[in-house]
């Protein structure tokens, strides 16, 4: 409490009274004010009330005191009031110093300002000029600084880091989305207004030479420009509105999401977007590669593929439609056409799901093969998986940011591991995965996430799991000849993320289809143009569908799928 404050409540004492109350059990120094309704609780308190009264009153005061042991007030002791007072005495000194200090670093303060006001005033006088006696620059981005070295060269990009070194030497990590650039900026290009009020974040040109760095020095590629001229393209808010308060690693999910479009711009984000975008291509590498053709399905329908109770409607043209689950019913159509086809196209689930793995919207990579086996399924959707890690693998800088995300990766080089449905029940069983109640799991039930993923996790293998029951699976998926408990059908699983791949043999029998229809409950007059396949040419065949963020999520060691898009769509999000 301040002094004047003190000396306010010294005079709102019943001066009449001449006493100051302690209660070393009840009393309180913060709220009370020394009267016998609302004593203090140390002495201390006490004296320090006094000690701020007029001089002529301070003699007449008493403080009485009640003990913890007592019920009575007592006139504090001789002893007591010694020590009250030289603790009184000690926080006036420590009291005094402080201000002095407080007022001292004011001061240091109020000068810095000054001086820096001043700098700034007269770095508004200082213009660079563009030096005309010096080589053309040659604009370049800077993935190409290495084989530019040397020569004079122009870039721009957007500040990513920025340290200053005394008062003659600033450094700029540059950034244009393909690579970073070391910048050193020297004596009058440090000076400027621009230089002295730069950001994160901000735009700007940089002229100069690209030089190898000496031996024992780091920096991104191994080189740095020394500039010899720069401009401002665009400067970004300081201050409250600067980018490190907008956004931080340590900044709560639903911030990050809500600021997304600036997560992005980060070394992380940035990293996982890109290696995205080099395995989308990986896919369609692969699928190339391998005589597959790419087409684009409707994204609005009128069937289901996966369940309606994950359908987003809508009105279309006074009829109701949906935003597609899977694309997999038009590939199959495309079969008798085109052979073996696949599309990369998004696809959109509306379960309430919360978990690190779903998302409402999510880029599926799905494929129909015509005239194969089972097996042969299952050896598609394993070559597939290590053709593309070993094509983005293959990749200098793609390889480096997958190890930079994630430095434990290796490419699988063995054989995945192949698991009936019924084995993966016995083996949670066998290995304490249990119900929450602690009973077993059984034949025909779904085996839920968490259990899932624990086997896979401590198999440490990715496992095609194989062969689920009919009643859990969608109702295009055909039993097995050898036990028509069970379907042609496959889940891969990966460790760390558990299933990324979900795929299965097709009913390709035209009475068997109807069957599954009625079933289902199902309808069949939307479907006819499914049906038709059955009818003209039907032949054995099967596909999959890879979810793009959950492979990337197992290839990165990412927490959560929500990392591995653009803009995460998921429940209760959709902006920006």
């Amino acid at each position: 409490m301040s002094t004047s404050e003190l000396a306010s409540k010294a005079e709102q004492l019943k001066l009449s009274e001449n006493l100051v109350y302690v209660d070393e059990t009840a009393g309180n120094d913060e709220s009370g004010n020394g009267t016998k309704e609302a004593p203090y609780k140390t002495a201390l308190s006490a004296v320090t009330l006094v000690a701020n009264m007029p001089e002529e009153k301070q003699e007449t005061f008493k403080i009485m005191v009640k003990k913890a042991d007592s019920n009575e007030y007592a006139e504090i002791t001789a002893s007591a009031l010694k020590k009250a007072k030289n603790a009184h005495k000690i926080a006036e000194k420590k009291a005094k110093k402080q201000a002095e200090q407080a007022a001292k670093d004011q001061a240091q303060l109020k000068a810095k300002q000054l001086e820096e006001q001043r700098k700034l005033e007269e770095s508004k006088q200082i213009k660079l000029v563009l030096d005309e006696s010096l080589p053309e620059p040659k604009l370049i981005r800077i993935k190409d600084a290495t084989e530019n070295r040397g020569q004079r060269v122009k870039v721009f990009g957007w500040v990513n880091r920025l340290r200053v070194q005394g008062k003659d030497m600033m450094f700029i990590v540059l950034r244009d989305g393909t690579g970073y650039l070391q910048c050193v900026l020297t004596n009058t290009l440090c000076h400027t207004f621009d230089a002295l009020t730069l950001t994160l974040e901000s735009t700007v040109v940089l002229y100069g030479v690209v030089d190898k760095l000496p031996e024992g020095k780091t920096a991104p590629g191994g080189h740095e420009l020394t500039v010899d001229y720069w401009e401002v393209v665009g400067k970004a808010p300081g201050g409250d509105d600067a980018i490190t308060n907008k956004v931080s690693a340590e900044s709560d999910p639903s911030i990050q999401y809500q600021q997304r479009h600036l997560v992005i711009r980060g070394d992380t984000a940035s990293a996982v977007l890109k290696v995205r975008s080099r395995v989308m291509r990986a896919f369609r590498d692969h699928f190339d590669s391998a005589g597959y053709f790419e087409v684009t399905p409707p994204c609005m329908v009128q069937t289901q593929v996966e369940g309606g109770s994950t359908l987003f409607s809508f009105n279309y043209y006074g009829e109701q439609a949906y935003l597609t689950q899977s694309s997999q019913l038009y590939l199959e159509t495309c079969l008798p056409s085109m052979g073996a086809v696949y599309t990369m196209a998004e696809s959109y689930r509306a379960e309430k799901s919360h978990t690190r793995r779903h998302l409402s919207e999510y880029t599926h990579c799905e494929a129909e093969i015509p005239f194969i086996s089972f097996n042969d399924l299952l050896d598609c959707i394993e070559n597939m998986v290590k053709d593309v890690v070993n094509r983005v693998w293959a990749e200098p800088e793609t390889r480096s940011m997958i190890e930079q995300l994630n430095p434990d990766f290796k490419p699988y080089t063995e054989p995945f591991v192949r698991m009936r449905y019924e084995e993966a029940i016995k083996w949670l069983n066998d290995n304490g995965v249990k119900h929450e109640d602690g009973s077993d799991y059984v034949f025909g039930e779904d085996i839920p996430e968490s259990p899932e993923r624990a086997m896979t996790n401590k198999i440490g293998k990715p496992i095609l799991l194989t062969h689920f029951p009919g009643p859990i699976k969608a109702f295009y998926m055909p039993a097995t000849k050898e036990d028509p408990r069970v379907t042609e059908s496959v889940d891969l699983l990966m460790p760390g993320v558990g299933e990324i791949v979900g795929g299965s043999m097709r009913i390709w029998d035209h009475e068997d289809l109807l069957a599954a229809y009625k079933r289902e409950g199902l309808d069949t007059a939307p479907y006819y143009w499914y049906l038709d396949q059955r009818k003209y040419g039907t032949c054995p065949h099967g596909g999959f569908g890879l979810g793009v963020e959950r492979f990337l999520a197992w290839l990165l060691d990412r927490y959560t799928v929500r990392e591995c898009c653009l803009y995460p769509r998921f429940v209760d999000r959709c902006q920006p």
